[in-house]
């Protein structure tokens, strides 16, 4: 049996200190923003659910996301289009959702430290106050705010993948949640790109520029 793993409820240790987790979802995707989720849980929250996003199925992380909405003291969740992905990269894409994302949490609340996924980050300011902060590679499956965030982030980019398989059938995105599947990589070069693609991710996969639409 695999061990169960305790993610810390807090990275200072100091219950004086409010710390907000960051993550993203979809950055390597072909189509569909990137989602960047900042929140703010109680100091020491654990919950067996609460963890990397990745390690949990898709009915799990209904039901994390449920369990994060209950206990948040507050969090945001911010999509950056494939527009502005295509049009500055994804790294800086990424850094803005997660600019944009403290930013909300930081005017409804305010925060001492922030705990960002990865190993890349710029810093965040609000008026004269710059935010401590700590980059941790794993984090969310480390820290319960990190891993809430990731929760966040992915359930709400999964849910707008689903709603725009809808719009625009014969992506399967769906099920692919606009990553590189085979199935998704034929539909692009079989039927084109959509305006929800990232033209920058697929116009290898195309044989004129025509066909990104």
């Amino acid at each position: 049996m695999a061990k169960q793993i305790t993610l810390k409820g807090s990275y200072s240790g100091n219950k004086d200190k409010v710390e907000v987790g960051v993550d993203e979802a979809g950055r390597g995707a072909l189509c569909g923003p990137v989602t960047v989720a900042a929140c703010i849980m109680p100091f020491g929250f654990q919950h067996p659910l609460i963890k990397d996003s990745k390690l949990l199925n898709e009915g799990q992380r209904v039901k994390a996301r449920e369990v994060v909405l209950q206990n948040a003291i507050a969090y945001s969740v911010v999509h950056i289009s494939p527009e502005e992905i295509d049009n500055t990269n994804i790294l800086r894409a990424t850094l803005r959702g997660m600019n944009e994302s403290l930013k909300e949490v930081y005017s409804s609340n305010g925060f001492d430290l922030a705990l960002i996924d990865g190993n890349q980050f710029h810093g965040f300011s609000s008026g004269d106050t710059v935010v401590p902060y700590e980059t941790i590679i794993g984090g969310d499956n480390k820290y319960s705010s990190i891993a809430a965030a990731s929760i966040l982030a992915k359930t709400s980019r999964d849910a707008l993948m689903k709603q725009l398989d809808t719009e625009v059938p014969g992506y399967l995105w769906n099920s692919n949640k606009g990553y590189g599947t085979a199935s998704h990589i034929a539909a692009i070069k079989e039927i084109g790109g959509s305006e929800h693609h990232r033209k920058t991710f697929i116009s290898h996969f195309l044989t004129s520029t025509e066909e990104l639409f």
